[in-house]
């Protein structure tokens, strides 16, 4: 599942590697990085390549609506105006994803962070812990608990 997976940089331990996303694309190409803290955690980390590729269309629409959000509040590109969106999943054509990152597990709960970019000029940053999406929106920076991410001002979900 993960493919060319090699240390990042010389004397680091997080690794990278390429998987290929079944739905959020880097500006058309279906195959994303995936980073890891190090080679120990890979079968964590294709866990949660599965749980990614494979989540409920509940949360994919959950995200999409949360990216809109984001894209409606604008970014460092002006001139991009956001066109009507019929379904939720359109505003995937306006943004790439460029890799998913996973640290060294909490007990047995999936959890990672995927971040890209929308045309608007703004990156998006979207954080998963098991079936629940913690956060969509720009600026992520970590929180101690759950309740934490609802109440950042950048969450747009």
């Amino acid at each position: 599942m993960i493919e060319n997976l090699d240390y990042f940089a010389s004397g680091e331990k997080i690794m990278e590697g390429t998987f290929i996303s079944r739905i959020f694309k880097n500006d058309g190409d279906d195959r994303l990085f995936v980073y890891l803290d190090d080679d120990t955690i890979k079968e964590y980390a294709e866990k949660c390549i599965e749980h990614f590729n494979n989540m409920p269309d509940e949360m994919v629409d959950l995200i999409c609506s949360g990216i809109i959000k984001c894209a409606e509040v604008g970014g460092l590109d002006e001139e991009f105006e956001l066109p009507e969106i019929e379904n939720v999943r359109d505003i995937l054509k306006y943004c790439w994803f460029t890799n998913l990152s996973v640290s060294i597990p909490e007990g047995d709960e999936i959890a990672y962070a995927v971040q890209g970019e929308g045309e608007w000029g703004e990156g998006i940053d979207i954080l998963v812990r098991g079936n629940k999406v913690l956060y969509v929106g720009y600026d992520f920076s970590p929180c101690e608990d759950d309740d934490c991410y609802r109440n950042l001002d950048s969450n747009c979900i």
